[in-house]
């Protein structure tokens, strides 16, 4: 089994390193820029008449659709706004250094015209043959813009559509779910000690709850829920921000910088080159906002409204919201802090020494593993505790090419020492001492000249995604960090679920028609379940699954906003001209608060 997971994981990085090459993601950049300039910067008008119409000033209950303006960004901004922006933007920071922040930014405003774009042209295609239930998506533009072209193009619009949907449902079970599922899972455990498969059956009981209702169901809970989640991380960043704002103003400085000249290898941080600051700030962006991918706009055709350009420019928000405001507090929260170059949370004793198993194989002898310095005690609470991930810092001699520098970490799992012997019988006591049992290390592309030596004694606490954000906040006020982002994970975990239940729907529906919508949703609930019951075991396994999917909607979705970008941009250049002319006055009715 593990021989078969490996082979996979092997398999999927070779078609990442295709589908996810630093030339897609720039081409994705381009294109936001093209339709930024195109579109005479779109990102005006979501700021502007974006937040009126989300106001309710537009909104007319005799529309075609199923939900009001507020409850589709609501929806969208429920799948967009997740553990990405946790979980996600630590990674960015831990791999990528501070300047993978500013290439969030610069995907978020470039999203913006994604955004904008690809839902008003989704909204121009899409189905309201039954107003209560209408469908659009990439799929139906793919599908109906190539039949009204040629006749003759009506099979290839129909397998461009089944292969959307295909990666759609790819990322819908892994990224949009059993990611969402299994990180809950690990804080959840992490933090209160509640084993990961009743988690998993939890998660599964709430989220069908919400599904089985349909889109209105998802409307209503979205619109009521996402006000609420991000309002409260936003008072949690607030106050860690207050409490370190001495150090912001040398943050975003150390942000632009390292954008271009990558910030130095620093205590946890082991160096980051300009290539894994673009690679990391414009990926883990774009996996956030989802701009580009197709996604959202399922969400938005299901909005009220006769106008589709009206809801392509509430789309804008999205990203903003998304990545300028929520991935930045988190950012600012992860740097100030100080949890992403952070010193270790004890020093060994007696450091030991590199031992060659096998040519080009090193490993390090179990090591006795000292308490925590009080300071470190008093940001976690606890000490050590069996199976705690932990990691050293080695130099290796070669410089890596993600890091710039020597630098590696060697990775180690907490255990227990039975101090009494083999032949002991009573089990473990207080007598029996903690201990780390290293991963042996290698070099990529060859044996290693020398043995790797330790560049320090200092044994750190290995923080993954939402951990490291959660140590954040503790760092500023213990205890915070683990109630605080437990209540975000599960909320944001739960919204986006549910709104990726909806998106795999609508992908069922056009593959398979209604009838196939009950099975899925079973599917899509047992696949919480197996998320955490210890079938995926590290956050890369899942990482590289995920990007299969989003990976290839992307090179499915921006042909096709490129291909019918002339339509997108003439409907939008009309809607403007026609509300400076005056044709939408605002309904005699008080907006929505």
């Amino acid at each position: 089994m593990d021989a078969l997971r490996t082979g996979l994981n092997d398999w999927l990085t070779a078609i990442n390193a295709v589908i996810w090459h630093d030339s897609v993601l720039y081409i994705v950049l381009a294109v936001g820029l093209l339709f930024t300039i195109w579109s005479g910067f779109c990102q005006y008008h979501a700021l502007t008449h974006g937040v009126r119409v989300i106001t309710g000033a537009y909104d007319d209950a005799r529309d075609p659709g199923a939900i009001n303006h507020f409850q589709a960004l609501s929806a969208a901004l429920s799948a967009t706004v997740g553990l990405g922006n946790i979980g996600g933007v630590a990674v960015a920071i831990a791999l990528g250094g501070p300047g993978a922040v500013f290439w969030m930014w610069v995907v978020g405003l470039a999203g913006m015209a994604l955004k904008t774009t690809e839902v008003t042209l989704s909204m121009l295609f899409r189905r309201t043959d039954n107003p209560d239930e209408p469908s659009g998506g990439p799929m139906w533009v793919i599908d109906d813009g190539l039949r009204q072209r040629s006749p003759k193009l009506a099979w290839l619009g129909r397998t461009l559509g089944v292969l959307f949907c295909i990666t759609l449902l790819i990322s819908t079970i892994t990224g949009g779910n059993m990611f969402q599922a299994w990180n809950v899972g690990v804080v959840t455990e992490e933090s209160f000690g509640v084993p990961q498969p009743i988690v998993g059956v939890i998660l599964a009981v709430l989220v069908g709850l919400v599904i089985l209702g349909g889109i209105k169901r998802i409307g209503a809970f979205a619109g009521a829920i996402v006000p609420a989640m991000c309002g409260m991380y936003l008072i949690a960043a607030l106050y860690v921000l207050g409490h370190t704002i001495g150090e912001v103003p040398g943050i975003l400085r150390l942000i632009v910088v390292s954008a271009f000249n990558p910030a130095e290898a620093s205590g946890a941080f082991v160096g980051g080159t300009f290539g894994m600051a673009v690679l990391w700030g414009m990926k883990r962006a774009l996996f956030s906002c989802e701009a580009g991918q197709g996604s959202s706009p399922i969400a938005h055709c299901a909005a009220k409204t006769t106008e589709p350009v009206r809801e392509g420019v509430v789309a804008g928000l999205e990203p903003f919201i998304d990545t300028i405001v929520v991935c930045t507090l988190t950012s600012l929260v992860v740097l100030s802090s100080g949890a992403w170059n952070r010193d270790g949370e004890a020093a060994l004793v007696t450091p030991p020494g590199f031992v060659a198993v096998e040519p080009g194989v090193w490993d390090l002898p179990d090591t006795p593993l000292p308490p925590k310095r009080p300071e470190s005690l008093a940001i976690s609470g606890s000490d050590w505790r069996l199976g705690d991930n932990v990691f050293l810092l080695a130099r290796y001699g070669a410089v890596d090419v993600g890091s710039g520098t020597d630098l590696r970490r060697v990775t180690g799992t907490v255990v227990r020492v039975d101090t009494h012997g083999p032949d002991d019988t009573n089990g473990p006591d207080e007598g029996d001492r903690l201990a780390v049992t290293w991963a042996p290390v290698g070099a990529p592309g060859g044996p290693l000249a020398v043995a790797p030596t330790l560049h320090t004694t200092e044994v750190y606490k290995d923080y993954v995604g939402a951990a490291l954000t959660s140590h954040a906040f503790d760092r500023v006020s213990p205890g915070l960090g683990k109630w605080m982002v437990a209540i975000a994970s599960w909320l944001f975990a739960v919204s986006t679920m549910i709104s990726w239940a909806y998106y795999g729907e609508q992908g069922m529906v056009y593959m398979a028609g209604r009838r196939s919508v009950l099975p899925y949703k079973i599917f899509y609930c047992v696949s919480i379940v197996v998320a955490c019951a210890g079938v995926i075991t590290t956050e890369e396994e899942l990482d590289n699954i995920t990007a299969v999917g989003t990976g290839i909607m992307l090179w499915v979705n921006i042909p096709i906003m490129l291909l019918f970008g002339g339509v997108t941009m003439t409907a939008y250049r009309g809607y403007f001209a026609r509300l400076r002319a005056g044709e939408f006055p605002v309904r005699p009715h008080q907006p929505r608060p």
